[in-house]
């Protein structure tokens, strides 16, 4: 019963919890199982308190007999990733600078799942601050991809994509500044949605770089994402950089496209991204997979036509100078002085030298190569340079989204332009590793929302096609990947997931 209660969708979930066929303490009970027998050896999450999830789970199965009206998921678990920051439990950022730090409140996200009556499993590992593509650069350990335990489950939200494909959560929440929701879910067969700058609050996530990290849904199905998106989404009065606008039906348009009819819809495939004189760097079965997705859309009814974005070469020099840049003012708060790590305060150093220690014990290298690049990208002399110039190309990256959306309503790309491969191997090569954003890097610039829906696999790993739209048009992301979604489903007989290798069998 265990193993059939973690291998179920949300949605699926919900229904069974609210007609009484299951027990939340049964569905948390289960993947509680499920994370003691299998995430020692995937890695995927760094805090578990069983006891408090299940009292909450127990607490929501008590207001359910007392005839309590409750909300659709009320009693489906769920995994943070750990950078929401969450009243009373550890919050590191995957960073030892923070290590035991419990926070005073929560980010709004967490209090708006929290009144939805989701039950909390854990906080998941992750890049350091969210800076990486690999999970390779948490402090505490790497996460392992389900599919194959030898590579990467992506990153920075690698361990939130490693215990939803390896059913250690039903979904989860993760990050996105530069690619950090698509690209772990493309490489572990995950649906991963990026929503629109602003969309969902930002309040109480620890942040990275401020004018691009959202966060955002990573499921097993385009309507499970939809599902959570519609819960933690919203204005936020507490976020100067909410949108105060309204999301449009994201579940509704999920099984509107899940019928199979895009009749009318003009998908735009990006030349840039993948296209022709544009395939550096990609796999040859990702460019096969995105093809092939491409051909099932227009079947679907879809009229298809190639674009060309051609500032779309210059977002990766621009996203690593203004990340860097933004990254390197918001990390000088750790000074260990306020909360976190405090290293050397024997009584024999000055202020500064104690701020000085606890960088060095406290940051790891990735971070100090983005604080160091960033600082000197801001610096008397180089502003305009690199990070005035880095704007200007990002004004051109949005200028062309623009201009594209006036002829098609969604753009298309590889989510990730190869599948996940062997840790370790790009640890040494930072450009390497940062080249794995190369395709979710324009949307980030220009805070639009995109999603990666799995578009079947090269060489038994996961691949994932990618769907932009304008701003605030999220739902039209829903629709599309929902679509492909059926149809794919349709076509195998299954669903992608049910090829991924039976638990331990990739260790």
């Amino acid at each position: 019963m265990s193993t059939d209660l973690t291998t179920l969708d949300v949605a699926e979930m919900s229904r069974r919890l609210t007609a009484g066929e299951v027990s939340a303490a049964e569905v948390t009970r289960a993947h509680l199982d499920r994370i003691a027998a299998e995430d020692g050896a995937l890695g995927a999450y760094l805090h578990v308190d069983a006891d408090a999830a299940l009292a909450a789970a127990t607490a929501v199965d008590e207001s359910r007999a007392a005839g309590a009206e409750l909300g659709p998921l009320a009693g489906v678990p769920v995994a943070l990733k750990d950078l929401v920051v969450t009243e009373g439990v550890p919050t590191t950022s995957g960073s030892k600078i923070l290590e035991g730090w419990r926070p005073p409140y929560s980010a709004t996200i967490a209090t708006r799942l929290a009144e939805a009556g989701t039950v909390l499993l854990g906080k998941t590992n992750m890049d350091e601050f969210a800076m990486g593509s690999s999970t390779e650069n948490s402090a505490y350990g790497v996460s392992r991809n389900p599919w194959d335990h030898d590579r990467i489950p992506g990153g920075s939200s690698g361990g939130s994509s490693s215990a939803v494909a390896g059913h250690l959560a039903p979904w989860a929440i993760g990050t996105d500044t530069g690619g950090s929701i698509r690209q772990p879910a493309a490489v572990t067969g995950l649906v991963g949605h990026k929503p629109t700058y602003g969309s969902v609050s930002r309040y109480g996530l620890i942040a990275f770089s401020s004018s691009l990290d959202q966060a955002g849904p990573m499921a097993r199905t385009v309507l499970d994402a939809a599902l959570m998106h519609e819960v933690i989404g919203g204005h936020d009065p507490r976020d100067s950089t909410s949108i105060d606008s309204p999301l449009f039906g994201l579940a509704d348009a999920a099984r509107a496209g899940a019928a199979g009819d895009l009749s009318g819809v003009r998908v735009g495939v990006v030349r840039e991204l993948g296209g022709d004189g544009h395939t550096d760097g990609y796999d040859p079965g990702v460019l096969a997979r995105t093809r092939e997705a491409v051909e099932l859309l227009a079947s679907l009814g879809a009229e298809v036509t190639e674009v060309s974005c051609p500032s779309f070469d210059l977002a990766l020099a621009a996203y690593y100078l203004i990340a860097p840049s933004e990254a390197s003012s918001n990390l000088a708060r750790y000074e260990g002085v306020r909360f976190g790590l405090r290293a050397g305060d024997d009584g024999s150093r000055d202020l500064d030298d104690v701020m000085a220690l606890t960088r060095e014990q406290g940051f790891g290298p990735e971070v100090k190569r983005r604080i160091i690049l960033g600082t000197y990208a801001l610096s008397s002399g180089y502003y305009e340079a690199y990070y005035g110039q880095a704007q200007k190309v990002r004004s051109l990256i949005a200028g062309e989204f623009a201009a594209a959306f006036a002829g098609v309503d969604v753009l298309v790309s590889p989510t990730s332009p190869t599948v996940a491969w062997p840790l370790g191997a790009r640890v040494e090569d930072p450009i390497s590793m940062y080249a794995a954003d190369l395709c979710t890097l324009p949307a980030s610039l220009a805070g639009l929302p995109a999603i990666s829906v799995p578009s079947g696999l090269s060489e038994g790993l996961p691949v994932g096609l990618q769907v932009m739209a304008p701003a605030l048009a999220d739902d039209r992301c829903y629709r599309v990947a929902a679509a492909l979604e059926a149809a794919q489903d349709a076509a195998r007989g299954h669903r992608l997931l049910d090829e991924l290798p039976a638990a331990g069998s990739a260790a």
